[in-house]
């Protein structure tokens, strides 16, 4: 019965007007208006809608030359897809289509009309075509508005764009947590950022909610795995001073001191977003003497440049979850870490906003070591906060220092400055209205 009906199909051709039996006039309201000879018996084997208008069935099948002749209004931007179902019919069998598709765009406006008119082996097709092959991002959109209206019959299309299982994204995360915070050889180094970087993309909330909600075993699985990341940067520190002078083969330990404190720099950020900061803070600031050390003891090239500037992008984000409370340290500590990295914050500043401009004036094509100037304002708000929450006389300490140092402009602590003169100028009538003897507090102090 199929070779049969294959063969009356190879023996008539599309567009054919001299065996033809009926007319398919395509029309639409801009006037358009084509003629199409085709055949009844393949028209009504292919396709719910003739079938239904050549039927006996039809209202006006009894009008003569109806069955002659059947309308098919359409949109202009459908037009040629309604053509190429028609010829379509002619090169179908078994269900397969030897004819290229042309793209996802042809192929989803095959699939709109075959589906509008009843064609299942040609929606068939598509589905098949378009489940297969890549998509561009507008592509994606565009199936996305077409698909979902058209039921079950198509829904394998949608497969690569379902929500994945939970246990899946938990296996991806811990996974790619684990290689993001790996020192892999440098040739895998772009496959490591593009990790770090989905990473921080999967726990974002943005337009939509995070992709992964970490709960206790998520979070230490990044702990242990960031606690690993600051062992290899202390073993690091530890073999860069024990260096007695700059080598050349110490400029490669240089190197890969930078890339540590990308990592960390990195992992600042997914610690924060997971609120799991405090074994991070506590580590930098056992390791902030040393770290401070290696730094200094460079040459101003640009490797030392550079590696300032990663230093005061992680000391930044450390500062600033002590200042805001997100860690709470003991005074001691937290005088301390203004101890220091106020001095060589101001320090270094200078050194990388003079060494920007040079390179800026020179050669373009070399990359310049940057620290944005948020993050610098940033920096200055945070070491206010840190200073003001210090006692009074320990913030006497720091702001007299401040006033007496070359480098008072930056950073401008004039706010912490007020602050301090106003409370201790009213520190007895505040501190008298509650009750509080002022002489045996401030001898104390």
């Amino acid at each position: 019965m199929d070779s049969a009906g294959s063969e009356t199909t190879a023996s008539c051709r599309f567009g054919d007007r001299s065996t033809s039996d009926v007319v398919v006039r395509l029309r639409t309201k801009d006037g358009r208006d084509e003629w199409i000879y085709c055949h009844s018996h393949i028209l009504t084997d292919k396709c719910k809608y003739f079938a239904d208008r050549l039927s006996e069935n039809w209202p006006t099948c009894q009008i003569i030359d109806s069955r002659n002749c059947v309308e098919v209004y359409c949109e202009e931007s459908e037009f040629d897809y309604h053509v190429i179902v028609l010829r379509l019919f002619y090169v179908i069998v078994d269900g397969s289509i030897d004819d290229p598709w042309q793209g996802v765009k042809n192929a989803l406006g095959i699939l709109r009309v075959a589906f509008e008119l009843g064609c299942p082996k040609i929606v068939s097709a598509c589905v098949n075509y378009l489940e297969a092959v890549p998509w561009e991002e507008s592509e994606e959109e565009e199936i996305l508005k077409t698909i979902p209206q058209m039921g079950s019959e198509v829904e394998a299309i949608l497969d690569r764009l379902q929500p994945v299982n939970p246990a899946a994204i938990r296996r991806i995360f811990l996974s790619s947590i684990q290689f993001a915070t790996s020192s892999p050889p440098p040739s895998l180094n772009d496959i490591k950022s593009s990790a770090q970087e989905q990473l921080e993309y999967m726990i974002t909330e943005d337009d939509d909610s995070p992709l992964l909600i970490a709960d206790s075993e998520i979070k230490a699985e990044v702990k242990e795995c960031v606690n690993r990341l600051f062992a290899r940067f202390n073993n690091a520190l530890e073999a860069m001073l024990c260096e007695a002078n700059h080598s050349s083969a110490e400029e490669g330990k240089m190197q890969n001191f930078q890339s540590l404190l990308s990592d960390l720099s990195w992992a600042c950020q997914i610690l924060n977003k997971l609120e799991i900061m405090r074994d991070f803070v506590h580590n930098w600031m056992d390791a902030s003497d040393k770290i401070v050390k290696i730094v200094e003891q460079g040459n101003s090239t640009d490797d030392i440049i550079e590696t300032k500037s990663k230093v005061i992008e992680v000391a930044a984000k450390v500062l600033e979850a002590i200042g805001y409370g997100t860690v709470i340290l003991p005074t001691a500590r937290r005088l301390h870490g203004v101890k220091v990295w106020l001095p060589f914050v101001r320090i270094t500043k200078p050194l990388i906003d003079s060494f920007t401009a040079h390179s800026n004036d020179g050669d373009e094509t070399t990359p310049t070591p940057k620290v944005d100037s948020e993050l610098w304002q940033s920096l200055e708000s945070t070491f206010i906060s840190i200073i003001l929450a210090l006692p009074s006389y320990e913030q006497a300490g720091i702001l007299a220092e401040w006033l007496g140092n070359q480098q008072v402009q930056y950073p401008d602590l004039t706010e912490a400055f007020e602050v301090w003169c106003y409370r201790s100028k009213v520190a007895k009538r505040r501190l008298s209205s509650l009750g509080v003897n002022n002489e045996t507090t401030a001898s104390t102090l």
